[in-house]
């Protein structure tokens, strides 16, 4: 076990030690000494997005198997350099994408990939919107104190253990590495509310709820749209934002249209009431709608199969014994797993691409052979970030 957190560490190896029913977990606070071991065979990695990419590119150096979690990275150019990572080294790759591995999103795809609704014509994708406070750090206090850490200074106010506490900027906790915690990223101050399970919604740190939801639920709709090696030409996205020096400072509501290949569009959202969450794919001849725990299609008998029956499943996707199960499987196969680097690389594409649109305004042009964002060289430069030393990205 490895973490940079004493006692997420401690409650690690102990988790691990009272499984076995032994003491031979061995604790580590520099992932790249883990990894120089030469007895591991896999690595699993739940970082923060700013971390993904120096991680999951030493994991590849070594030539260690991994389950990453998605999105695949922090940037377009961070998953470009995973994929090259895990391509050159041939390891095996799992993306945390599991809603794949569910029967149920497996059912939806196969009835858009056989043509159940016609010719493909409209996606729907629905994301949550705002922020969702992991760590109980009490959202309602960020909004009322405007969010700006400078508000945040009356020591009547500030008592260890409240929620302005979590909210001000204070010394980081002794159990915490917060140097190496912030590792890559600029350097900021220590506020409890913005790093542990919060850090999503911190833009030095995380991609808000467009980036943390785009690996399943825009996943499940590339899968549908065979287009797990594609991906779109256009892209234009709107969004509300709160102040850029907040402590939250991720898009709350977005609205995102994409143009595909064979004049099939998209829709992204999060706050909009007319977009359902989940995937929704739209025909000319029907539609199919599937969530975690719902499934709705134009026509009623697709519900009542648990698949398609052999005479309409002409097209059969991949299919998982269980995401973690499957990785374990790929491991001893060597074949790919149900959502390798690649996949979950498109997967994430239109959701930086989006954000990207929304921070500068205006649509943008998508080359998906070059990924390459054409004739706007601002734009472009939003593709990829920059590392504080001594970090960096090789």
């Amino acid at each position: 076990m490895c973490d940079i957190d004493k006692n997420h560490l401690q409650n690690a190896v102990d988790t691990v030690n009272d499984h076995y029913q032994n003491k031979s977990c061995v604790a580590y606070h520099d992932y790249r000494e883990m990894m120089a071991r030469d007895d591991l065979d896999a690595v699993l990695l739940a970082v923060p997005d700013h971390w993904h990419a120096l991680v999951a590119t030493e994991a590849a150096r070594r030539k260690l198997d991994v389950y990453g979690e998605k999105p695949l990275a922090h940037t377009i150019a961070e998953q470009q350099a995973i994929v090259r990572a895990v391509e050159k080294n041939k390891i095996v790759w799992q993306t945390g994408s599991w809603q794949r591995s569910g029967a149920t999103f497996r059912k939806a795809a196969e009835i858009v990939r056989n043509g159940l609704i016609g010719k493909l014509v409209h996606v729907e994708v629905g994301l949550p919107a705002g922020h969702h406070d992991f760590a109980g750090t009490e959202p309602a206090l960020i909004k009322k104190l405007a969010v700006l850490p400078e508000k945040i200074t009356d020591p009547a106010f500030i008592v260890p253990g409240t929620a302005a506490w979590n909210l001000a900027v204070t010394a980081p906790p002794p159990e915490l590495d917060f140097d190496t915690w912030i590792g890559p990223a600029k350097m900021e101050p220590y506020i409890q509310a913005r790093v542990h399970m919060n850090w999503r919604w911190n833009y030095n740190t995380g991609g808000g709820q467009l980036l943390d939801w785009i690996g399943h639920h825009c996943d499940i709709a590339h899968w549908g749209m065979d287009a797990d090696r594609s991906g779109p030409s256009e892209v234009e996205g709107h969004g509300d934002f709160p102040d850029a020096n907040a402590v939250w400072n991720t898009c709350t509501k977005y609205r995102i249209e994409l143009k595909y290949p064979r004049d099939v569009t998209m829709t992204i959202a999060g706050g909009h009431s007319d977009i359902r969450s989940g995937t929704k794919w739209i025909g000319t001849e029907g539609w199919v709608w599937v969530d975690r725990g719902g499934f709705e299609g134009s026509n009623p008998e697709w519900k009542k199969y648990k698949n398609l029956p052999d005479e309409l499943r002409k097209v059969k996707l991949y299919e998982s014994r269980g995401h973690q199960r499957n990785f374990l499987d790929c491991i001893k196969s060597r074949q790919p797993t149900i959502t390798p680097a690649e996949t979950a690389h498109h997967s994430a594409i239109p959701g930086h691409l989006g954000l990207i649109s929304m921070l500068v305004g205006r649509k943008i042009n998508w080359s998906v052979a070059h990924e390459k964002i054409l004739n706007d060289p601002d734009a472009s430069n939003l593709m990829s970030r920059g590392y504080r030393p001594p970090w960096k990205l090789s």
